[in-house]
């Protein structure tokens, strides 16, 4: 997923750059800013889908079943989409103008608090409520979710066990591409190696909240950025393996993760 989101965030950059070439997004108010940050989102998911269709129809659909192939396939796949993008973009950082109304911060009382990271949280929590709500309360997230319990049954009763596959790698692809576009208005940067940087969290998270839960991935999202965040000011060079140590205290306490089915 790393390149994915590496992806989704040079997407963002390349609309954002255009905008700003016609001084569309620096000086930009509300609405348009509103208008910009919607439509850096839209070209990162169609991007995003578009690569995901690719590579599950070329690549990974030759190996569901194989975990060992998919892991190795994967990890091929990424490392040659990340050079696509060095060859494309180059090996550097470069700048990313955000939407006029999302740059600098607010006084809360006595905290400074970044207009952005408000953004940030809110467009979180509501990729986090769609998701649920498909996965949980739709006759789709049902099939779905029976398709990654017992593929043969959902097969037996006439489903394309194939196409649901499909559809559940490049929405996953769309939603870390959504990831990358976050990073890049936020960061104000983009360059190649963005999405392996912050891979390593998303699989912490996701151990730590358990497989095939999403509220579990999100309490495990709170666990990781808080306890970062708190080591880093006090001691860096420890933050990383903070959130490395709580991940094993976790799985030594439920193998399955918080919320793990």
């Amino acid at each position: 997923q790393g390149a994915f989101f590496a992806f989704g965030a040079y997407a963002s950059y390349v609309l954002l750059n255009k905008f700003n070439a016609y001084g569309l997004v620096e000086g930009a108010g509300l609405l348009s800013s509103i208008g910009i940050f919607i439509l850096a989102l839209i070209a990162s998911v169609i991007l995003g889908l578009i690569i995901g269709l690719v590579l599950e129809k070329i690549i990974i659909r030759r190996v569901y079943g194989d975990h060992l192939k998919q892991i190795l396939i994967t990890m091929g796949s990424n490392m040659v989409m990340l050079q696509i993008l060095i060859l494309i973009w180059g090996p550097n950082e470069d700048f990313v103008p955000i939407p006029g109304a999302f740059d600098g911060s607010f006084m809360l009382g006595d905290i400074v608090v970044s207009k952005f990271r408000v953004v940030a949280i809110i467009v979180g929590l509501i990729v986090l409520a769609a998701i649920q709500w498909v996965m949980t309360k739709t006759k789709l997230g049902i099939i779905v979710r029976a398709g990654v319990e017992n593929p043969e049954t959902v097969q037996t009763i006439g489903y394309n066990i194939n196409r649901i596959f499909t559809g559940v790698f490049i929405v996953g692809a769309a939603l870390a591409a959504i990831g990358g576009s976050m990073f890049t208005m936020y960061k104000m940067t983009v360059y190649p190696h963005c999405g392996d940087e912050y891979m390593i969290f998303a699989l912490i998270v996701v151990i730590i909240g358990g497989l095939g839960s999403i509220t579990g991935c999100f309490y495990g999202a709170l666990m990781v950025g808080l306890a970062f965040n708190y080591v880093a000011f006090l001691a860096p060079q420890l933050a990383l393996g903070t959130n490395i140590a709580i991940m094993l205290i976790v799985l030594l306490i439920k193998p399955k993760g918080l919320m793990g089915r």
